[in-house]
């Protein structure tokens, strides 16, 4: 049986390319391995040995698309690379079965090789000294190529290119790829290169790309389908946009603001490190549900749609989030794309500038903003939802396989590495922390570095000790706890100080940072700037002044840490917050006050007040968004189904009203986005129902298909009369055939019968029902509703044991969002036991990084239950 089916895929592979000459067998010879074969995954020792092996390394890729979903990518790599040392094995990656290689040359022989742990084994005496050639014909992969019956897209970060074709898998080992793809006639096709050549081939068209400077395999992307392409000049240089989206008027009203923001972006990054793009040609594909918001594929990024094709309903967070994207993900052809991190413990690096930098970029787009009320919104919630869990990890971390990179991803990385880069941006000058980076991208051009590399550029342009620094910051997890100390005489202030300690306390680090600590006093409001570089700081400035109605050492959006503010203070601010005149002073006592109510020391009602109190005062666009996303998680998460009740009504006329008083377009969609998601009366119900129908409209705010699509969604969960009516007219309605799938694909998720919402849950069991990830994680969130939460606890440790697998099958965020969807609309006690019945039996060996992710998730059950989180390994 074996022979037979390898022969089957060795003719059928020399059908597809008629010019390849098979080998007269593949041996199979046990002796090929050595006594120690390389373990699964990329190991760090096996990655280093290839690296002081390997030089000079060129791919040149073929691939076959068939028209057929079902039917397999046909492959053929020639690699090819100078070697060092020749004296030992060579493994290639490859996950794929033995008997999807057709065939394998080595220098024009056919060796016996082996085939192990994912892994193609070849042995020392088929190689040479110098100069060497592979060739192998293959069947692809097909995780993570993305197949949809009319299109594909590769997505190989952080190690998943050795899950399509063979290859050097690992960031270290960069090489110049030459590209062609042969597709259905009638679809396009993006690559890295530029494209070289094109000609029909039996009704397929062969598509030759342009080899490409030095790229990681996590770098190297193509995609091919049925897509629009639009062309836009800017300046003197041509972009183009590959999308599927069908409403031409939606293109017609984003293309121009689209092509501008990519324009501005490489113009910024160009003027700032002195450097022209250094790819070229500028493709970029819009992915209809992208795992991530963009990947920055040199002269390839992709985006998820939806994120860049934005409807007239968007609001300022959406517009400024697009900007953001689009200037992060072309910030990486500069920071990961020409200078790559040599492992990805260092992938921080690459995300934390490309976050830091599309920060600088966004700004001049939108004089209108705020900005450090944008930075304090863009960073600091994420990176606190984390930090403040047992979960939290360091910005650096020890990795010791890539099968476990995806998992270094998440809020450090995003979040809080861009506001400890902005520490340390501060604690050189801009001017010298410029230079830095020019230097540093220079003297690594299309090639690989460290964080220690560019510290030691840095540690240069000033007296302080960056590494101390960064030992606090970067190489360890955590954030301080920082705690007022105010003494008064009833009248006036006599000491007012701030103390931090590591929780920790074996390590006793100390977190060298600058606060600006916001007074209210009776008449006025006081700034004072403290810079907190020992355990204790005094601010001797304020001694004398009035008894302060609240002290917030959180002003100006800068300090970081776990703030335990006075008892007084924290009382005044529920009440007097509205009344604080400078919006960013708001915005950080709002964040400085949910994390007061999620340790304990404000109760989820005061807070839930506090923004029915604030949301019809407030005139700063970000500032009401936020509030409006606080009272969201608050009345769902951390209220008790009586106090919810209690508030339900009132909740709803302030939105109602907000909705009516809301000066513009994006403030409305807002507004109404959060009454859509916290409608429970009738009436309300009602009128959203005429709204879905178009016998009723919002004035100022105009919907798109997608937000029908969410609305009838939302009054399916809520099981309004005519519930499966509105759904399967909307399904009729619905003219995009991707989000149609998508809708069509959620839908059991929304059924009140409980053994259809069981059976699609248990659909997810099967690694292709979770292929399209931001379609399972938009089912779960339903599943998991607070209004189903009872009915879905019993979800809860199938979903927990099923993590790993999650892991070894999904993208880069997937595990994290897998759990924060399972648990995210969970409050109960039950529940919480169920997550900590998991925890307790893990097995030895269970990859910590997983637990983390599940410590991380469950922190806000633990805190609404009210139960402690169990004690484990």
């Amino acid at each position: 049986m074996f022979r037979s089916l390898l022969a089957l895929v060795i003719a059928a592979s020399m059908a597809s390319f008629p010019n390849a000459s098979a080998p007269k067998s593949l041996p199979q010879d046990p002796a090929v391995m050595s006594d120690d074969p390389p373990a699964a995954g990329v190991p760090l020792t096996l990655a280093e040995e290839r690296a002081r092996r390997i030089t000079a390394l060129r791919y040149e890729l073929d691939f076959n698309v068939p028209s057929a979903i079902s039917e397999p990518l046909h492959g053929r790599a020639a690699i090819r690379f100078t070697l060092a040392d020749a004296s030992g094995p060579l493994a290639l990656d490859f996950t794929e079965a033995k008997d999807r290689i057709a065939a394998l040359m080595v220098n024009g022989r056919a060796p016996a090789f082996d085939a192990v742990n994912g892994h193609i084994v070849i042995p020392a005496s088929a190689l040479l000294r110098g100069d060497n050639e592979i060739s192998v014909e293959f069947l692809a992969g097909d995780a993570p190529l993305n197949r949809n019956p009319e299109f594909l897209y590769t997505l190989f970060v952080p190690a998943r290119a050795r899950m399509a074709f063979p290859c050097f898998d690992q960031p270290d080992l960069k090489a110049r790829w030459t590209l062609t793809l042969e597709i259905p006639a009638g679809w396009e096709a993006l690559g890295n290169g530029a494209e070289v050549g094109r000609h029909d081939v039996n009704g397929h068209v062969r598509i030759r790309f342009a080899e490409t400077p030095p790229l990681p395999t996590y770098l190297f992307a193509f995609a091919a389908g049925k897509f629009s392409i639009e062309t836009a000049t800017r300046g003197a240089r041509t972009f183009r946009m590959f999308h599927r989206e069908t409403d031409t008027a939606k293109v017609a009203n984003n293309r121009d603001a689209v092509f501008d923001l990519h324009a501005a972006a490489l113009d910024w990054l160009e003027r700032y490190t002195g450097i022209p793009n250094p790819w070229g040609k500028f493709d970029f594909l819009l992915v209809p549900a992208f795992q991530v918001g963009g990947m920055e594929h040199a002269g390839a990024i992709f985006y998820n749609a939806p994120g860049i094709l934005l409807d007239p309903s968007a609001t300022q967070n959406q517009k400024l989030g697009r900007a953001s994207v689009i200037a992060h993900e072309t910030a990486h052809l500069w920071f990961g794309d020409l200078v790559t991190m040599r492992w990805f413990d260092d992938v921080w690096m690459k995300e934390v500038f490309a976050n830091f930098m599309a920060a600088k970029i966004v700004n001049p787009s939108f004089p209108g903003i705020n900005h450090e009320l944008r930075f304090l919104y863009a960073h600091y919630p994420g990176a606190y939802d984390v930090e403040r869990t047992p979960g939290t990890n360091a910005i650096r971390q020890q990795l010791d396989n890539l099968d476990e990179a995806g998992s270094l991803y998440g809020a450090i990385i995003y979040q809080k590495a861009p506001i400890v880069m902005r520490q340390l941006e501060g604690i050189l000058g801009e001017a010298p922390f410029r230079d830095g980076l020019r230097q540093y991208l220079r003297a690594h051009e299309f090639a690989n570095a460290t964080w220690p590399d560019l510290i030691a550029v840095l540690d240069e342009k000033t007296p302080e000790d960056l590494v101390a620094w960064s030992r606090a910051w970067v190489d360890e997890p955590g954030r301080p706890t920082i705690k007022t100390e105010l003494s008064t005489d009833k009248e006036h202030i006599t000491r007012l100080a701030f103390t931090q300690r590591d929780t920790t306390a074996s390590r006793g680090l100390l977190w060298n940072q600058k606060l600006q600590v916001v007074v209210g006093l009776p008449s006025d409001v006081r700034t004072f700037p403290v810079h907190l570089s020992g355990r204790e700081v005094e601010v001797p400035e304020a001694v004398g002044l009035p008894t302060p109605q609240f002290v917030l050492p959180t002003g100006g959006g800068i300090g970081y840490g776990a703030f335990e503010m006075d008892p007084e203070s924290i009382v005044a601010l529920l009440h007097v917050l509205p009344d604080i005149e400078d919006p960013l002073t708001r915005g950080a006592a709002l964040v400085a006050l949910w994390d007061q109510m999620l340790d304990g020391r404000a109760e989820p009602s005061a807070f839930l007040e506090l923004s029915l109190r604030a949301l019809p005062r407030e005139r700063d666009e970000q500032n009401v968004q936020r509030l409006l996303n606080y009272a969201e998680q608050a009345y769902w998460k951390f209220l008790r189904d009586a106090a919810r009740a209690t508030v339900s009504a009132r909740l709803e006329a302030v939105l109602r009203q907000g909705l009516d008083r809301a000066p513009s377009a994006s403030l409305k969609s807002a507004w109404f986005s959060t009454l859509r998601n916290v409608a429970r009366s009738t009436p309300v119900l009602d009128w959203l129902e005429r709204i879905w129908r178009k016998s009723e409209s919002v004035p100022g705010l105009v919907l798109a298909e997608p937000d029908y699509i969410s609305l009838a969604q939302q009054l399916a969960l809520r099981e309004v009369p005519a519930w499966s009516e509105i759904l399967d007219q909307q399904r009729a309605r619905t003219v995009n055939p991707d989000r149609k799938a998508r809708f069509e694909f959620v839908r059991p998720a929304l059924s009140p019968d409980q053994k259809t919402r069981d059976a699609f849950f248990e659909s997810l069991r099967d690694v292709r029902n979770r292929r399209r990830e931001p379609w399972v994680l938009e089912a779960l969130g339903f599943l998991h509703h607070p209004l189903r939460a009872p009915s879905s606890e019993k979800y809860i440790p199938v979903s927990l044991e099923m993590l790993l697998e999650v892991r070894q099958t999904g993208d880069v965020f997937f595990p994290k969002r897998w759990m924060d969807a399972t648990l995210g609309g969970h409050s109960s006690a039950s529940a919480a036991q169920m997550v900590n019945a998991f925890l307790a039996k893990l097995p030895a060996g269970y990859p910590d990084r997983l637990r983390k992710i599940v410590l991380s998730s469950s922190d806000d059950l633990f805190r609404a239950s009210g139960v402690r989180v169990a004690a484990t390994h």
